[in-house]
């Protein structure tokens, strides 16, 4: 059961920190590096390598030094709140696997870690489709174009097995179930449009946004100092509401939520003065979402001097197709895989675009305050994930896995990690 990985695991901290730098908003001035070694020992140590893989088989890791990438986002954001007396020190690790310990999932190679997601594999290729809600399983016949009796699974794989990727991928968004081709986002992960004056703009964030990606950076801006308020439509709670109940206070610890009605006339007043009281607005729906409500990106960023708006989607802002995505699809769109053994793409950690997404949401937020906001924010899941796979130019170094009384052991030249295991 032994393996081998031929990767490229080491990043220049030099070459990394200066595409941080490019990629946030303003003029960043250069900060400590962080120490990065070996990736794949370091996705070992931190939990990630017990959810990537072949359940059964040796475990194995991305061929880019994710996690490192991830560790420099990180050290930014320390950067960024130090200069305002407030350091933020991020636990990327546990940022990225805690939710999977809490739940005790382990790698289940071409479905996700929660089962919900799965790749399948197509005439030219493979496309991941996430089967995350009860309207996307009924939906399923809507892309196969005949009923379905039983598990939808065995259907899917044998429509797709005869079609093209972006066939099935297209079919599947068009009735609104998350679906992406293997590696088919570009890496644009940011999007920075100035639309107001800066200056001085209130400390409050309001946070609009579900499940983990948006939180994940309102995280960020509280323990940066910033008055968070979490503000949740009533007859749309929270998806993460439903998961483990300490991931969900871990992510929104310290955050005050006001729960209102959208579909009121009280309701959308109410979320307009607060919208009008804050600095930042964070948000991860499609743009005409928040418009019935009365919140309009662009008329806000106008209203006032300094306001950063952070809006979190899929594929952009600008998506012609304004595609859904969750974690694992978007993801597998921006190729943030990995390749087990026999070569076939195995999933990544567990949703992994979502905090990956947050953490760079929250340092490019942080960034923007700095410089004087008055800009959107726009950032792709999936252009995130296609901007960290990005090859890092250095020599690739073979690895083993290999089996040991205690689970598995990493080696790198003359290093070795266990693998973190629960």
């Amino acid at each position: 059961m032994t393996s081998q990985q031929l990767v490229a695991c080491q990043a220049d901290p030099e070459t990394e920190r200066n595409h941080v730098t490019a990629l946030l908003p303003g003029e960043l001035a250069p900060w400590p590096l962080p120490e990065l070694s070996c990736d794949v020992l370091a996705w070992a140590r931190s939990g990630l390598m017990h959810l990537t893989g072949l359940p059964g088989a040796s475990p194995c890791a991305p061929a880019a030094p994710v996690l490192s990438r991830a560790a420099m986002l990180a050290s930014a954001v320390t950067a960024l709140t130090a200069a305002t007396g407030s350091e933020v020190r991020l636990d990327v690790a546990h940022m990225l696997a805690g939710r999977a310990r809490l739940h005790g999932w382990h790698r289940r190679g071409r479905s996700s870690a929660n089962g919900s997601c799965r790749l399948l594999h197509t005439t030219d290729g493979w496309l991941a489709v996430n089967l995350a809600r009860p309207d996307d399983v009924s939906s399923v016949p809507a892309v196969l174009g005949a009923p379905v009796m039983g598990d939808a699974w065995p259907a899917l794989a044998h429509h797709a097995a005869s079609r093209r990727a972006g066939e099935v991928a297209e079919a599947a968004q068009a009735v609104g179930i998350p679906a992406a081709v293997l590696g088919s986002a570009t890496a644009e992960p940011l999007r920075v449009s100035r639309l107001g004056r800066p200056g001085a703009a209130s400390r409050l964030v309001l946070d609009l946004s579900a499940m983990w990606a948006g939180p994940v950076s309102a995280s960020i801006l509280h323990h940066a100092g910033r008055r968070v308020l979490k503000v949740e439509d009533i007859r749309r709670p929270d998806g993460a509401r439903f998961g483990p109940p300490q991931f969900y206070a871990e992510l929104h610890a310290g955050i005050p939520t006001v729960r209102l009605d959208f579909g009121t006339s009280r309701g959308r007043a109410e979320l307009v003065r607060l919208a009008g009281q804050a600095g930042v607005v964070i948000e991860s729906s499609r743009p005409r979402a928040l418009r019935n409500p009365g919140l309009c990106a662009e008329e806000w960023l106008a209203g006032g001097p300094g306001r950063v708006w952070l809006s979190i989607t899929g594929y952009g802002r600008t998506d012609l197709l304004q595609r859904v995505a969750f974690g694992d699809d978007a993801a597998v769109a921006g190729g943030l895989i990995a390749r087990t053994a026999e070569g076939s793409p195995a999933f990544c950690g567990d949703a992994i675009a979502d905090p990956l997404t947050g953490l760079l949401a929250g340092a490019a937020a942080l960034a923007a305050a700095a410089d004087g906001g008055g800009v959107l924010l726009d950032v792709a899941m999936a252009g995130v994930c296609a901007d960290l796979m990005r090859q890092p130019g250095t020599a690739e170094i073979l690895h083993t896995v290999e089996p040991s009384h205690a689970g598995w052991i990493v080696r790198h030249d003359d290093e070795t990690a266990a693998v973190l295991a629960w």
